[in-house]
Formats: structure tokens, C-alpha cells, sequence
């Protein structure tokens, strides 16, 4: 049975474009796929600087392709996609009598397109996309709008600078237990008030540990004398050490004003979806930075997954099926993206936390369950799935959450939705009350 996009491409001359993509160089291939059998392909070299790229868009017009087809070679097929979709897109969209699928540009997975071991070379490599995407055999990549890809860049590189903020404070605390400073274990946060305060003025010389001792806020659970023998080597430290430890702190500062500039940047691109943030915030075990990380991942209204059940194998947080002869093989995961399943795994270890809430109640469930129980990454992961399929009804609904749990307590719901409020207002946000929208439960 062919599809409709098959029969389209049979029933008239139909040409598709393949292009295999290099830092510096695109082998491209054009055939007219129009009845089957063996196609006729015309080859061509581009470049891949901005004026090459108008030259291969204006190529394409005038040899009337109508979809293009090329590989996710590492970040080099950005400019090419971007550049297609500037000039050659809309010039086949906009012409009379278009075919459903003209100006259609497909991603496809690399792996998908493997030739035989020792059979890779670049024009064949292009002509096996054409081959392949019209026998429907390559595994195509969501590719967002333009604007939501700009998201993605910029919650992207906040991650890739919190990643570095983890290593910075961990070669912190090297440098620290080096110079025989041990502060670090009896505060909780090393990058916390009381403890900045403290190496702040280490680096700046000071050398007496009751007055180090002093600066720490009164809550701190360490009481004076303990921070004063845990300071006690301040009075000898070398001189290159507090050097060091400046330095590092210079660079955890310079870390987290990029953090700050990036968050500020995620949120003017999300000002007309603020109530979009909110609403997948208040779930317990999102927040708002990462509510603006998923936004960018899956779209404001997740509108290229129909259904549920297609955002989570997107994803990759379902069962998978590896079957052989009638005996199921293997249920482990599929890959999907990474960054969804990373911000998924957190939040479900950090849902199953909040105290009477349905997330914890399903989490024991799995546990504890009579038949069969679960391992606990098994059941933070059965979770991982729940939090999956409520985000798609959050945003293809627009629908806001309701908590079920039994224990929740109204207290918890108001500390919850307060620290959520500084956090979306720190960002610019103007939180205002209004009606609310039909709400949903886990």
C-alpha cells in the first residue's frame, strides 16, 4: 500500500535533492524519482560560505527540486539547512500549483544512511539519502522553527555553563583541602553566603580564623569554634594559594553571570509564553529554568507530536521492543534526546520527593508493589514517564496542573507557588491573577 507522498511523487515528474554535508564542501545530487526504477542523478560540488550557499539555493529553484534530504553531519548542516530555508524554501512554496510536499527540507539520522564498510564515498553517499527517503528506509530528525532553534541554543549553553560551574566548585574544593582549608566540610554549599564570604576574605589576606569564623551566618549549623579549627591553616597560607583561590573565585563569578545573561535571553524569547512557563513550572519537580529548557526542546504547544504516545518515544522514555522469533529479547529503553531525558530524570528524582504528592505515591507503588516490584531506577523511570505524557497535555491542552495527592498540605502548595513566583519575577516576569484555565491532574 503506498503512502500519499509515494503516489504524489509517481504521478508526475518529481525531483529531490540529496546533499552530503562537510565542513567546507556539499557533493550534491539531483534525480527525478517520477516512476521508480533506476535513477538518473546530476552531481554538483557547492562550497559552503554564505554566497556559495544562495548560489546552491538558486540551482535548486531553477532545476524545480522539491525536497531536499541531507545528513546531521555534527553542527556543519545548520548553515545549510538555515541558508535553504532562507532562499530556496520559500521561492518552491510560493509558486502556483505547488505539490503538497514542495520546499519540504528533511534531516536524517546518519546512522540511517550507513553504507557498506568500505563503500563511503560522497556523491554515492548523497544518492543513497535520495534512495533511501523515497523507500521511506531513514530515520528523519525533528527540526524546529527558527525561533524555537535560537531557544534551544541559548537553554543549551546555560546547561553546558552550569556543567562548568559543577567543575569549578569541585576544583574549589581541590584548592581548598590543598592549602588545608576545611570549611568545605562543614557547610553545605561551598558556593553559599556564608561560605563566599569567608574565601573572599581569605583571598584578600585576612589570617585570623575567629574573624573568618565571624562572617558565617548565625544559622549556619557549625558553630564558631568548629569553623575556627577548620580555619585554623589561614595563619600560614602561602601567598600563591590565596592567589589560586581568587582566581577561582573571579571564575565562578564570571560563570554565573553568563548564567544570568542566558536566563535573562531564554526569557525575553518566551515573553508572549509566559503563561506557558508558569503553567509546567507549578508541576512538582519542574521549575522555571527547566521549564524553558523543555519549551525549547518540544515547542510551545508540542504541535509536531499528535498524540501522547508520540512525544514520549520521541523521547525515549517508554519500553522498548526487541523481538525475535515471537520471544520478546529486550524492554530497554530506545535512545531519544538526551537533553528531554536528562531534564526528565531530574525532575522525576526530585518529584518523587515532594511529600504526598502523586509522583511519591506512585513511586512507592512501583516499589512496593506485591507481583513483580520495581528496581528504583526502574520505577524513577516509570515516573520519568508520567511527567512525559503530562507535559504533552499541558501544552497541546493548554491546560493548567492540579495536584491530587492525598497529603499535600496547603501550607507546601503555598511555599511551592511563592518560590516559584521569585523565581519568574528574578527573570522579569509580570505574575498577574486572572482565570484560571481547566485543570489537570497527574
Amino acid at each position: 500500500m503506498l503512502s500519499a507522498t509515494e503516489v504524489e511523487r509517481i504521478m508526475k515528474s518529481y525531483r529531490i535533492a540529496g546533499i552530503d554535508v562537510h565542513k567546507k564542501m556539499l557533493a550534491v545530487v539531483i534525480a527525478d524519482v517520477c516512476g521508480g526504477g533506476e535513477f538518473q542523478f546530476e552531481r554538483r560540488k557547492f562550497g559552503t560560505t554564505p554566497g556559495e550557499l544562495h548560489v546552491l539555493a538558486q540551482w535548486l529553484v531553477q532545476q524545480q527540486v522539491e525536497e531536499v534530504v541531507m545528513e546531521s553531519t555534527a553542527q556543519y548542516w545548520r548553515p545549510v539547512w538555515e541558508g535553504l530555508e532562507q532562499f530556496w524554501q520559500p521561492a518552491m512554496r510560493n509558486r502556483e500549483q505547488s505539490a503538497k510536499m514542495s520546499g519540504t527540507l528533511h534531516l536524517c539520522q546518519a546512522q540511517s544512511n550507513r553504507a557498506p564498510r568500505g563503500r563511503k564515498r560522497d556523491f554515492p553517499d548523497a544518492e543513497r539519502l535520495v534512495k533511501r527517503l523515497v523507500a521511506e528506509e531513514l530515520t528523519l530528525s525533528f527540526v524546529p522553527e527558527p525561533d524555537l532553534r535560537l531557544l534551544r541554543t541559548v537553554t543549551r549553553r546555560r546547561y553546558q555553563l552550569s556543567r562548568a560551574m559543577v567543575m569549578f566548585q569541585n576544583q574549589l574544593e581541590s584548592l581548598l583541602e590543598q592549602a588545608h582549608i576545611k570549611v568545605s566540610g562543614l557547610v553545605s554549599d561551598l558556593l553559599g553566603c556564608s561560605a563566599r564570604r569567608m574565601l573572599k576574605a581569605l583571598s584578600e589576606g585576612a589570617d585570623d580564623p575567629a574573624a573568618l569564623a565571624a562572617m558565617a551566618d548565625r544559622r549556619l549549623r557549625a558553630t564558631a569554634e568548629q569553623l575556627q579549627d577548620a580555619l585554623g591553616a589561614c595563619k600560614d597560607m602561602n601567598p600563591h594559594y590565596r592567589r589560586l583561590l581568587k582566581l577561582a573565585l573571579a571564575e565562578l563569578q564570571m560563570v554565573e553571570t553568563h548564567i544570568q545573561e542566558l536566563d535573562q535571553q531564554a526569557m525575553e524569547l518566551l515573553h508572549e509564553h509566559q503563561h506557558v512557563v508558569r503553567r509546567i513550572a507549578a508541576v512538582p519537580g519542574f521549575g522555571v529554568a527547566s521549564a524553558m529548557q523543555m519549551i525549547a526542546e518540544v515547542g510551545v504547544e508540542a504541535a509536531n507530536f499528535a498524540r501522547a504516545k508520540n512525544l514520549v518515544s520521541w523521547v525515549g522514555v517508554c519500553p522498548g521492543d526487541q523481538e525475535s522469533a515471537g520471544k520478546s529479547q529486550s524492554t530497554r529503553s530506545p535512545k531519544g534526546n538526551r537533553h528531554m531525558r536528562r531534564l526528565l530524570n531530574q525532575a522525576a528524582h526530585a518529584a518523587v520527593k515532594v511529600k504526598g504528592s502523586i509522583f511519591e505515591l506512585t513511586f512507592n507503588h512501583h516499589m512496593r508493589r506485591p507481583v513483580r516490584p520495581m528496581q528504583y531506577k526502574s520505577a524513577i523511570w516509570a515516573v520519568a514517564h508520567r511527567l512525559c505524557r503530562l507535559l504533552w497535555l499541558l501544552l497541546s491542552k493548554r491546560v493548567d496542573y492540579e495536584e491530587r495527592g492525598p497529603a499535600v498540605s496547603a501550607q507546601s502548595q503555598r511555599v511551592r507557588t511563592s518560590r516559584m513566583i521569585r523565581a519568574l519575577t528574578k527573570l522579569g516576569y509580570r505574575i498577574e491573577a486572572g482565570p484560571a484555565a481547566q485543570p489537570v491532574h497527574a
